[in-house]
């Protein structure tokens, strides 16, 4: 082939640094929000917590303009292509959306229909500044004083008189639990990997470890909380009930758990009456022994930070209608060095420290990113509440149906942006905190030619659920028939769907013993 020359003419996007940070820090949670903000503060010295101020704290213009300049000459130097800061806070990043997949079907919601996730404990005046300063610290405290599961064990093991053998092989079980408390691995497993684990000390043969795991074992299940240890759940329950004083009932409970576990998930009495050879009646006491057992003993050791949920904005009922405002516990409170940047105006008109002048304007980036996206959320959350005002009057049996695109087009913002501000962002209502997503839900028809939200479905469905009768619970054609009835039109297979979504078991499980 001959070699020759073409001109091609093409368009292509690029996003600047900035704008991508912009777009990054959107989508973050408020956790990782605080943590970005913390490598940031320990990566740019010009950058500093400002833990007075009550918001985001900017220098003056005058100042600003100047450090602009320092930077833009020190990157213009470098041959570094960038922006003034000035131009990229014009930009937004709804204008990139097809960027980033969505996660939705059809933008309106995901897999997940839970919205609701935690109840919020915020007093009056947490919108107002530091009011909610006390509660936060209290929970901080508890967090702060909570031990996991093996650190609760580990005390208990340092108080036992053991070889060093056993507590060795202890400490190593220890280490093989699981969040829930059970042991996650065989034994043979474990002194498999035990045996390697040896190999510069003195060997030991397989069954020599196994049958010192089996003895630490026994020494495990014995320790608090009772049912640490299970290799499974009959055993775990089966711990439990061994501690309780022994009566028929209990019996027939072990029998059970040990058994005929699956029976008693389908709720099958006459198979189990059959099979133990109880009355029904001791069954059912049976049962009662059973539910009072906790199936995860490490439960109680759980790390509660990664689940307590902290708002992001915050509705309220006042004389004018709904105020929404954004929560300030969890807006970063920044502020730019103001000796640096001093050093930094005193450096321009002589050789200084090269590449300064871009660290600042990176600082004052980085702020002006944070408030755009806190300002952007504000947005979303107030056109959210006004079009679901009957939620915070009625609850989410009046929602209405709602998609990302009429929040969109209403913002002038692209769907993905709203898809970003609406997950892992949360909303303190009356009625609990919600993820924002949970305010957005498909229509689905009615008799008289409106549409229904699937949340307010999904919601009627767990009204009629509760107030079911335990001896004849409803089924999913049942509960189809009684939406029919309100002139819901839904489907069997969409009432199982919503259902599961709202975690409660069929009919043949909920059905009282």
């Amino acid at each position: 082939m001959k070699p020759s020359l073409q001109v091609r003419l093409s368009q292509h996007l690029a996003l600047t640094p900035q704008l991508q940070q912009s777009i990054r820090l959107l989508q973050l949670s408020t956790l990782e929000l605080h943590q970005e903000v913390e490598q940031m503060l320990e990566q740019n010295p010009f950058l500093e917590a400002d833990d007075e101020a009550g918001a985001t704290a900017f220098d003056t213009p005058a100042e600003r303009q100047a450090v602009d300049r320092v930077a833009e000459r020190e990157s213009s130097d470098a041959g570094e292509a960038q922006d003034s800061g000035d131009a990229v806070a014009e930009i937004r990043a709804e204008e990139f959306g097809s960027t980033e997949r969505e996660d939705w079907e059809n933008g309106t919601e995901g897999d997940d229909f839970d919205g609701i996730r935690e109840t919020p404990s915020l007093n009056s005046g947490s919108s107002s500044g530091g009011d909610g300063d006390g509660d936060e610290m209290d929970a901080q405290d508890r967090r702060s004083s909570s031990v996991s599961l093996q650190d609760h064990l580990r005390d208990q093991l340092m108080g036992m008189r053991l070889a060093d053998e056993d507590r060795a092989a202890l400490w190593v079980l220890i280490e093989s639990l699981d969040g829930d408390g059970y042991l996650a691995d065989p034994l043979e497993e474990i002194a498999e990997r035990l045996a390697e684990m040896l190999v510069d000390a003195e060997p030991a043969e397989p069954d020599v470890l196994l049958d010192r795991l089996r003895c630490a074992l026994r020494w495990l299940q014995s320790m608090e909380p009772i049912g640490v240890g299970a290799r499974n759940l009959g055993e775990c329950l089966a711990l439990q009930l061994r501690q309780r004083p022994k009566t028929p009932a209990r019996q027939v409970a072990l029998r059970i758990s040990e058994q005929y576990l699956e029976l008693l998930a389908r709720r099958d009495m006459r198979r189990l009456t059959a099979l133990t050879g109880a009355s029904e009646e001791l069954v059912r006491e049976a049962h009662e022994l059973i539910k009072a057992c906790e199936p995860k003993p490490g439960r109680p050791f759980a790390q509660t930070e990664s689940n307590a949920l902290v708002p992001d904005v915050i509705v309220r009922k006042t004389g004018r209608g709904l105020s929404v405002v954004l929560n300030p516990d969890v807006m970063p409170k920044l502020r730019i060095n103001d000796l640096y940047a001093q050093a930094v105006r005193g450096s321009r008109g002589s050789n200084g420290q090269p590449g300064l002048g871009a660290r600042l304007q990176e600082a004052r980036w980085f702020m002006k990113n944070i408030q755009q996206r806190f300002d952007t959320i504000l947005r979303v959350s107030k056109a959210i509440v006004e079009r679901q005002k009957n939620f915070f009057s009625h609850g989410a049996i009046a929602m209405k149906p709602l998609v990302l695109r009429e929040i969109a087009d209403e913002l002038g913002l692209h769907e993905s942006t709203i898809s970003r501000v609406t997950t892992a962002k949360y909303m303190a209502t009356i009625h609990g905190t919600f993820e924002l997503k949970y305010f957005f839900g498909s229509s689905l028809n009615t008799d008289a030619g409106g549409n229904a939200s699937s949340t307010a479905v999904r919601a009627l469905i767990q009204q009629l659920i509760t107030a079911e009768d335990v001896n004849k619970p409803l089924s999913d054609s049942q509960l189809s028939e009684m939406l029919e009835e309100q002139g819901i039109q839904v489907a069997r297979r969409t009432v199982a769907k919503y259902r599961e979504a709202l975690k409660i078991a069929p009919a043949s499980q909920r059905r009282r013993m």
